[in-house]
């Protein structure tokens, strides 16, 4: 007699990841940081360790990741900080960003893309 594998439903798959729907394990509450729209709030910071909610594929060269793996133990070696490659680079970007945004067409963001 052949046996048959129970698949989940394509619902269970794909279905909502917010705290609402899904009882969690931790009972302290999560950070939530809102967003001023306005200038005057300050410059922007990162998320830091929060749950994120939107994913982006960034593809990197090998060099380019040995380099930020480099980067992540150099600062847990010599800083005593201990982040993942994700925060790395999300606190590389909103530093990249902010300079953007005080400097403009003076940052080294701008001048690097306008050299290529």
């Amino acid at each position: 007699m052949a046996r048959r594998v129970s698949m989940p439903a394509a619902d269970d798959l794909f279905r909502p990841t917010s705290d609402t729907d899904q009882p969690t394990a931790d009972p302290r509450p999560r950070r939530v940081r809102a967003v001023a729209d306005d200038a005057e709030s300050g410059p922007k910071r990162p998320s830091g360790r929060v749950r994120h909610d939107e994913k982006m594929t960034v593809y990197v060269t090998e060099d380019e990741l040995l380099d930020i793996e480099h980067a992540r133990l150099t600062l847990r070696r010599h800083h005593g900080l201990a982040v993942d490659r994700g925060r790395l680079v999300r606190e590389a970007l909103a530093l990249v960003l902010a300079d953007l945004e005080t400097q403009g067409v003076d940052s080294p963001l701008v001048q690097r893309l306008l050299d290529e």
